[in-house]
């Protein structure tokens, strides 16, 4: 029999510290949203869908994603307040956004995780979750009807 414990078997370390890092370039990437995640969005910008596909979203083949800010790559919806970056779209960010730091690329060895700390302040400090923690944060992506507490929320 093989062993299928991942290699974070002990769980692990994470606290956002809200840098917005983990929404914001250098390189070009997807932001995806699914239908109802963009209803939620334009509800809580108080504009209709169509407005926001037509000035935050993209298609990509059969999938919508979210703008990036076309010199910085940072996604559209992190701005500046005060003296640090914020989501303006928090509450209802999509299933990607309240996944992070547990992306299948991020959790493929613990060099990956490691590297993704480079770039995440909040990885490798804070609290511990376990594996069961954080398959259940990755598999709840309908999270508007069984809420699971994310990263960061």
């Amino acid at each position: 029999m093989v062993n299928k414990s991942p290699w974070y078997v002990s769980g692990l370390h994470f606290e956002c510290l809200q840098c917005g890092r983990c929404c914001s370039g250098p390189a070009q990437g997807y932001i995806w949203a699914t239908r109802p995640e963009i209803q939620m969005i334009a509800d809580f910008l108080k504009m209709t869908v169509g407005q926001l596909r037509r000035d935050y979203l993209r298609r990509v083949g059969l999938r919508t994603t979210i703008v990036e800010q076309p010199s910085t790559k940072d996604c559209m919806f992190l701005r500046q307040a005060d003296s640090r970056r914020i989501c303006v779209i928090y509450p209802v960010r999509p299933s990607q956004c309240r996944t992070w730091p547990f992306w299948p690329i991020n959790l493929a060895s613990p060099d990956a995780w490691n590297k993704t700390g480079q770039k995440c302040p909040g990885i490798n400090r804070g609290k511990c979750y376990s594996t069961e923690q954080i398959k259940k944060i990755q598999s709840n992506k309908k999270w508007w009807q069984n809420p699971v507490p994310t990263p960061g929320s």
